[in-house]
C-alpha cells in the first residue's frame, strides 16, 4: 500500500504528483500489462536482448 503524507501548505496537487511518481516506481502497471496475455519464454528473452541492444546503442551514442 503506498501511503503519502500531505504536508503543511502543500497543494494537492503536488501530493498527487508525488503518489504517482511512488506509483510508478512500484511497476505494478507493468506488471499487471506483462500478466494481460501470455508471452512464449522465447520472445520473452528476444524482446529483452532487443532492449538490451538498444540501450546499449543510446549508452554509445550519449558518449560521443
Amino acid at each position: 500500500m503506498i501511503i503519502v503524507n500531505v504536508k503543511d501548505n502543500e497543494s494537492v496537487d503536488r501530493a498527487l504528483k508525488r503518489f504517482k511518481k511512488k506509483f510508478e516506481r512500484t511497476g505494478v502497471l507493468k506488471e499487471l500489462r506483462s500478466r494481460a496475455y501470455f508471452e512464449k519464454p522465447s520472445i520473452a528473452r528476444r524482446k529483452q536482448k532487443e532492449r538490451a541492444v538498444y540501450k546499449q546503442q543510446l549508452f554509445a551514442d550519449q558518449n560521443y
